[in-house]
């Protein structure tokens, strides 16, 4: 018989899905996904079967597509099916071939689950796969995280055979008489995960025949560490964090104080991306180096000297022309108005504005972000001043600075810090006629 009834339960204790919810099952044709799908139909939940092929075992691939569209009309459930080219994915992401097969599947199973309304979709991993996922992880270095293995349920992806040892799946479908395919490539040492299978888990199941049981208890050890980690660093990220301008702002001295530091800053900054190299990097510069700046693929990290500054990386804007007959532009987050006057108009008290004599203008007109080597003449002065040192002087922090739009003449002097200061140069004097007045609004 199948373990129907441990099937109902393992999917109750851990909340994974009801009856009026739609799955779909990935099935690659061998013992676990065929087992799974027969399951899902005994204890009659509503599914679909979905089945990739990656075009990279020949006719043999061919034929489990065939196998698992023939299964799909036993059990009377809709098979959705694909073929990817999957070297010419990896080769244009530059990714190995395991990796390529991942992604492409993953990618259309969330496809497919929208398009024809699944709820969850179902993967056929059991307690040897997470037992396989551990050691793996621990090969190549892991925090807690990668100790809870393979969770039952992440988000919409589902893992209902995690109560099931894989002896116990060979067991079930001998007794039942359940046909499959077998996969040539699980029998080979080639890859990393086949090692751990093959060489490594056999021998230690030589110093506990019950390894299965054993690793299961600890995985709930692990996940309910992860629970009281998380919940501490959600704690943590109240009390720490406080925003300003879109940015996340966390104090130095309470950084200094977290114990055990390194696990709990990454717990707080790993959400943007830092890695646990980075994070050490960051815990040695605290009182050495501020003002450094720390880059994940999509944040910055500005150590101040009383702060870590976190902002989204923002594109830097690009570059554009204003002609003489424009009343307006778009640069960046701003849009620029522009206003002719035939008065020597001075706007006062409005930092985001400025009035150019607008004789000394050269067409076209740039707005463009800083360069390293800018240099201006602020207002009221008649001596050059690196840029880079004006931003200094106001504070401006540098992942800050290329936000900030510069107009440049079209002698290429720059005629005003947008927002912060004008070039002397262009400023209305008494010999000014008419006067040419740039506006600033953030949008």
């Amino acid at each position: 018989m199948l373990p129907t009834e441990r099937f109902r339960e393992f999917i109750v204790k851990n909340d994974l899905f009801g009856h009026h919810h739609k799955i779909l099952a990935a099935v690659s044709g061998g013992k676990d996904s065929v087992l799974m799908a027969h399951l899902l139909k005994a204890a009659g939940f509503d599914f679909g079967i979905a089945h990739c092929h990656f075009q990279l075992r020949g006719q043999e691939a061919l034929a489990d597509k065939a196998f698992v569209s023939s299964l799909a009309s036993e059990l009377n459930v809709p098979v959705h099916n694909i073929d990817f080219d999957t070297k010419k994915y990896a080769a244009d992401e530059k990714v190995s071939i395991q990796m390529a097969a991942r992604e492409l599947r993953y990618q259309w199973f969330q496809q497919i689950s929208r398009q024809y309304g699944y709820d969850f979709i179902a993967l056929a991993h059991h307690q040897n796969d997470a037992i396989e996922t551990i050691l793996l992880n621990l090969t190549r270095g892991t925090g807690i995280a990668g100790l809870h293995g393979i969770l039952p349920k992440n988000e919409n992806l589902i893992r209902p055979l995690l109560f099931l040892s894989r002896e116990e799946i060979d067991q079930v479908i001998q007794n039942n008489k359940l046909t499959y395919r077998e996969d040539s490539s699980n029998s080979s040492n080639k890859y990393a995960r086949n090692k751990i299978r093959l060489e490594v888990i056999p021998k230690l199941k030589e110093l506990n025949p019950a390894l299965e049981e054993t690793f299961e208890r600890n995985l709930g050890h692990f996940r309910e560490l992860e629970i009281l980690l998380g919940q501490k660093i959600g704690e943590l990220k109240k009390e720490l964090f406080t925003g300003h301008d879109g940015d996340i702002r966390i104090p130095v001295q309470q950084v200094k104080k977290l114990n055990p530091q390194k696990l709990l800053l990454y717990g707080l900054l790993s959400e943007f991306g830092f890695n646990e190299s980075t994070i050490g990097d960051i815990i040695s510069s605290l009182d050495k180096h501020p003002g450094r700046i720390f880059e994940s693929p999509g944040f910055i990290l500005l150590l101040d000297r009383t702060e870590l500054v976190v902002s989204k990386k923002d594109a830097e804007p690009a570059l554009i022309t204003i002609d003489k007959a424009q009343h307006e532009a778009h640069y960046g987050n701003y849009r620029i108005s522009i206003l002719h006057d035939d008065s020597p108009l001075i706007v006062k008290d409005n930092p985001m504005a400025v009035s150019i004599d607008a004789d000394l203008l050269i067409y076209p007109l740039t707005v463009r972000s800083w360069q390293q080597s800018d240099h201006f003449y602020p207002l009221g002065m008649k001596t050059r001043k690196k840029l880079s040192d004006f931003f200094i002087g106001l504070k401006i922090p540098l992942h800050q600075k290329k936000h900030v739009p510069l107009l440049v003449n079209g002698n290429g002097e720059i005629a005003w810090i947008g927002g912060l200061r004008p070039d002397n140069r262009y400023k209305v004097s008494m010999k000014t006629k008419k006067v040419t007045i740039f506006e600033l609004y953030k949008l």
